[in-house]
């Protein structure tokens, strides 16, 4: 048997090509996704006969040359994971996701979430052709319009340090919130530090 691991559109699938005259062909096992969302993908057989398979570990087989539509079944996960230790280990790693503290009213982080800025560059660079969004926020201090441009500017410096870092930055995204999604639910002009953050997603 000859295993190999794909990604199809995000999703990713391990793929079996069958040994022996009668049985050859191809199996597709859908793997789960490593942040725990729904998946699925669909296989299909040489005439156009499809088959979707969306749960973790659901197997579809397809016959060589056949027309009908692919067979589908369960893979016991155990089993698949035991056999296949070396491709697993070639899985992308989990998405991490990573908040970093301003000292109020400008785009200067507060000395923890400096010292914490290398664990985000260790994590974005252990991604080969990973991505980043970077979002930024505010707390209720200011206006709406300038909180706005406030945390465009956060999320900014933080992409900017990534990128001097080492990390592409075209595969980085930045976004400012201003105080539309607040961490601590507050009244207005309300001086909140667990607002004033950038929330980092590196997957």
């Amino acid at each position: 048997m000859n295993w190999r691991h794909l990604l199809c559109g995000g999703v990713v699938v391990l793929a079996l090509g069958l040994a022996g005259c009668a049985s050859k062909g191809t199996q597709v096992i859908l793997l789960p996704q490593a942040d725990g969302s729904p998946s699925a993908v669909v296989v299909s057989a040489k005439g156009g006969a499809s088959q979707v398979v969306a749960t973790p570990f659901e197997r579809a087989t397809v016959a060589h040359d056949s027309t009908a539509k692919p067979e589908v079944d369960q893979a016991d996960p155990d089993k698949v994971r035991a056999d296949n230790q070396s491709l697993f280990k070639l899985l992308p790693p989990k998405p991490e996701r990573f908040v970093l503290y301003f000292i109020e009213g400008g785009t200067a982080l507060t000395p923890e979430s400096s010292a914490a800025l290398d664990s985000v560059v260790a994590a974005a660079l252990a991604r080969v052709g990973g991505d980043i969004t970077v979002t930024g926020h505010t707390d209720t201090t200011g206006n709406l319009t300038d909180n706005d441009a406030l945390s465009r500017r956060r999320a900014q410096e933080i992409a900017a340090r990534l990128v001097t870092r080492g990390f592409p930055q075209s595969h980085i995204e930045a976004i400012g919130r201003g105080e539309r999604e607040l961490a601590v639910p507050t009244a207005d002009n309300v001086e909140e530090a667990r607002n004033r953050r950038v929330v980092v997603q590196v997957r």
